[in-house]
């Protein structure tokens, strides 16, 4: 990380991604509001930044699979904490996926979706994060 951030102001998220006839990734709904977005949280401690995404992605949708290292970028947001708006900066780490969990712990309260980057883009609600996505696309697209 190149930036320093305050502990309590940074979330980590996976972007689980998949070749099924095509590039897709992985979006989940949000707790409160329903709104899609990438399995993200809080650092786990005793863990680095892409093992925490790769344990949220575990916790919130059951994906597991190769990890990326480093973080694909970054994206910020503001969220409501306890009535305060706090900045929030998230860094993003890149998941293969190679399985699903058929049980996980929030299985029975969030909405899983699979999609094209350009179309999962249009669904979210940060520039930040729609940039990661299309980005992501053309880098997928430039391996292949």
């Amino acid at each position: 990380m190149t930036e320093a951030v305050e502990r309590g102001k940074q979330q980590v998220a996976a972007l689980c991604w998949r070749m099924n006839t095509a590039l897709e990734v992985l979006l989940i709904t949000s707790l409160k509001s329903q709104r899609w977005i990438l399995p993200k949280g809080w650092p786990h401690d005793g863990l680095g930044l892409a093992e925490s995404a790769a344990r949220e992605a575990e916790e919130e949708a059951g994906m597991t699979g190769e990890l990326a290292a480093l973080a694909l970028g970054h994206y910020r947001y503001i969220k409501d904490k306890q009535g305060a708006a706090l900045p929030i900066r998230v860094d993003v780490f890149a998941l293969k996926v190679t399985g699903q969990h058929p049980v996980w712990p929030e299985k029975d309260t969030r909405k899983l979706l699979w999609l094209p980057p350009n179309q999962a883009a249009h669904r979210v609600a940060e520039a930040g994060l729609k940039t990661i996505l299309m980005n992501f696309r053309a880098s997928r697209a430039a391996a292949a």
